[in-house]
């Protein structure tokens, strides 16, 4: 019984702290993603570069796949998985 309470109180606690610190890195990737974006599109419209959007549309579906790949493993452990998502929505409420 304490190492349930231990899982589920750890877990809880590494969510949130993870939760937090990914909501805040998310901001500022999403304000360098916007910015950089802006910047393709300006260059494209000058006809001083071409953008492929297809295959940027795949290397981004790659980098969702390979992201959902590595947070698999998390589900191996129910109790310590269910808190983490727990926890991880409290600190991306919070943060």
């Amino acid at each position: 019984m304490s190492e349930l309470i231990y899982q589920l109180g750890s877990g809880g606690i590494f969510g949130y702290i993870l939760g937090y610190a990914v909501k805040k890195v998310m901001k500022i990737l999403a304000i360098i993603g916007g910015l950089f974006s802006l910047g393709l599109i300006f260059l494209e419209y000058n006809d001083v570069i071409h953008v492929n959007y297809l295959r940027l549309t795949e290397l981004a579906e790659d980098g969702v796949l390979t992201a959902a790949q590595w947070l698999s493993p998390v589900a191996v452990n129910i109790p310590f998985a269910g808190s983490f998502a727990a926890g991880i929505a409290l600190g991306l409420q919070k943060g």
